[in-house]
């Protein structure tokens, strides 16, 4: 009995092997999105398909920069799809290509007001605080890219019949609903922000799908060099801890090894980074012993994110 036991733990925590995989990356031209881009295609039998919004010559120069690759394999393995524009022309492209796995990488970026800098600045002449504000472009705020986008790779990935498992790359804070990254962008009515509710919607949304999912909450994302040592976590209690961040690098590595270890089907977790370097084959062990801290809870109670005027959530 005990035997069988150690057996079926040993399966749980061993490597998938494949003769090849195929792989989408949507956000493939953003920086944790080239980054898996690049680690995959250095990869000997895994084939990635980069997603990106706009096929031209500044998307092609921002990825051969961001991954470090020659613009030949930059270009062979770019394709252009808007995300926030329905399922159907994802869910060709998947069956065309026969893509087995997605990894999404898109989220909402803000920009930042000129004029709010100068009036923090102002502030704080006089002594007192104040924050910059942000604002959306159009067709790129968190409802539209958070929810409707994520939605649509999700929608596609069922639809398409080839793909059986998808890697979301989300955010921590996700159980805060008064966190500030839910007023980056907020209007005055309480919509075109909320980037941490629409993520939550998109998560649950991929769990309820019937796919084999890994969602990781990654914490303050910087782009230093990565290599460090992994913490993993879940319900936001790593956002206790005085560091909190992970650099980008480790993030890729994180969201690409979920594809291959059984241990990180249907999990969804949070993770930091240690100052202190990561050892050779620190990061599978930490994936694979995580099992143990299960998983992030969804039954708790969080407010239902605004819509944009005259859309639906």
């Amino acid at each position: 009995m005990w035997v069988r036991a150690v057996s079926a733990c040993l399966v749980l925590l061993l490597p998938l092997t494949a003769e090849s995989l195929t792989v989408a990356v949507s956000g493939a031209a953003g920086k944790t999105g080239a980054l898996c881009f690049r680690r995959m295609s250095n990869m000997a039998g895994t084939t990635p398909i980069g997603l990106v919004r706009k096929l031209n010559e500044k998307t092609i120069k921002r990825a051969m920069k961001r991954t470090e690759l020659e613009r030949s394999e930059v270009e062979a393995g770019l394709a252009e799809v808007d995300i926030t524009q329905g399922p159907d022309n994802l869910t060709a492209l998947f069956r065309e290509k026969q893509v087995e796995a997605l990894i999404i990488a898109t989220s909402a970026v803000p920009k930042i007001r000129i004029l709010s800098i100068l009036k923090v600045l102002i502030l704080k002449l006089f002594g007192r605080s104040g924050r910059p504000s942000f604002w959306f472009r159009k067709g790129g705020t968190p409802q539209e890219v958070d929810w409707i986008g994520q939605k649509n790779q999700i929608d596609a990935a069922v639809q398409a019949g080839c793909v059986r498992h998808i890697v979301l790359c989300s955010s921590m804070g996700g159980t805060q609903p008064d966190n500030f990254l839910n007023t980056i962008g907020q209007r005055s009515d309480g919509s075109g922000g909320q980037i941490l509710l629409w993520k939550r919607k998109a998560e649950q949304y991929l769990i309820n799908s019937g796919l084999k999912y890994t969602i990781i909450h990654p914490g303050g994302l910087t782009d230093k060099p990565g290599g460090r040592r992994l913490v993993f976590g879940v319900d936001d209690e790593l956002l206790k801890q005085t560091v909190r961040n992970i650099p980008r690098e480790d993030v890729a590595e994180v969201l690409v090894q979920s594809l291959f270890i059984r241990a990180m089907r249907k999990r969804s977790l949070d993770v930091i980074s240690q100052e202190e370097e990561r050892l050779p084959g620190a990061a599978w062990t930490s994936m694979t012993t995580s099992t143990s801290l299960g998983n992030c809870r969804y039954d708790i109670e969080l407010p239902e994110p605004v819509p944009l005027p005259g859309t639906s959530a």
